[in-house]
């Protein structure tokens, strides 16, 4: 089966552990398209004002921050962490840190032959003419157990009770931010990953995705 047409843009929203950043990656291996996980450069920022001391709720030390970021030295492993996550809802809720950001992710998604980028406005916000939307999502509970999950294997030791009332946290945070709220696209198309295995999620994801890319052709199931 052929791969997508040149400069295809694939957006991929949902909540935190829903699955969105694995099923990004996989259809960036899938169909060769450059991938950009739009979190890590919030949590990138976030880590920035932990190492100087600030408090995420400090705009201007966060528009600082997300202005003098370099993409190229995101540390992945300091991003990956509870604090850096949590750190990052606030962050990420400041108008000002997303207008330094924004730049950056489009300028992404319009490198010559498309790009696939994953994060909660990616369909509403930074590119809302995306060929083809998926907006990722799972149960509450579900979710809690994979990030405690990622955390374990990450030496994080964090109890589920922990692990689910930051995640129902950063959900409110997100959904509720007057910049940019997490949302279902109209046009996106919503996959619920709760009772899917990783293969599933991504099998059922290329699924979508390239019907929206070429409806005349069926898709060979995976």
């Amino acid at each position: 089966m052929s791969g997508p047409a040149p400069s295809v843009i694939i957006a991929v929203d949902g909540p935190l552990a829903s699955g969105k950043g694995t099923i990004a990656r996989a259809l960036s291996a899938r169909f060769n398209i450059p991938y950009l996980d739009t979190g890590a450069l919030y949590r990138a920022v976030a880590v920035a004002m932990i190492d100087q001391g600030a408090l995420p709720e400090n705009v201007e030390a966060a528009e600082r921050a997300a202005r003098a970021l370099d993409v190229a030295l995101i540390d992945e492993v300091r991003v990956r962490t509870a604090g850096a996550g949590v750190a990052a809802s606030v962050v990420s809720a400041h108008t000002p840190v997303r207008a330094a950001l924004l730049d950056v992710q489009r300028r992404f998604a319009a490198q010559p032959g498309g790009a696939i980028l994953d994060g909660r406005d990616i369909g509403t916000v930074i590119c809302p003419d995306a060929d083809a939307k998926l907006f990722v999502t799972a149960s509450e509970e579900t979710r809690a157990r994979r990030r405690q999950a990622e955390l374990a294997r990450r030496g994080e030791d964090m109890s589920f009770e922990q692990v689910l009332d930051q995640l129902r946290q950063r959900d409110a945070r997100d959904a509720g931010r007057a910049s940019a709220p997490m949302v279902k696209a109209e046009d996106a198309v919503e996959l619920d990953t709760t009772e899917m295995s990783v293969s599933e999620a991504v099998c059922a994801a290329f699924t979508l995705v390239k019907a929206r890319l070429d409806p005349a052709r069926p898709c060979t199931p995976c």
